[in-house]
């Protein structure tokens, strides 16, 4: 059986919050090890596209920060009015 990539404590929220949405948005009721075994599920099935968007977006992020910086080292540039002697 695979590890959970969450501690004790951010799965029991993500559980919690699993049952309450479940409950309240498709009126389901479930127990606590149903919603383990559901977040286990989906955290193995679906969980690596979600990982591999966030990476996605912090690269995209990271880019449009090396790009600032590139223009700002662009800026600091002095003329040259002829080769040096």
């Amino acid at each position: 059986m695979n590890r959970s990539p969450f501690s004790t404590e951010e799965k029991a929220e993500l559980v919690h919050r699993l049952r309450t949405h479940l409950r309240d948005e498709l009126d389901v009721r479930i127990g606590t090890l149903e919603a383990e075994a559901f977040l286990d599920f989906l955290a193995g099935e679906i969980g690596n596209a979600f990982y591999n968007r966030g990476l996605f977006d912090a690269q995209a992020a990271i880019a449009a920060r090396l790009e600032e910086a590139t223009d700002a080292v662009y800026q600091l540039e002095k003329p040259t009015t002829g080769a040096p002697r």
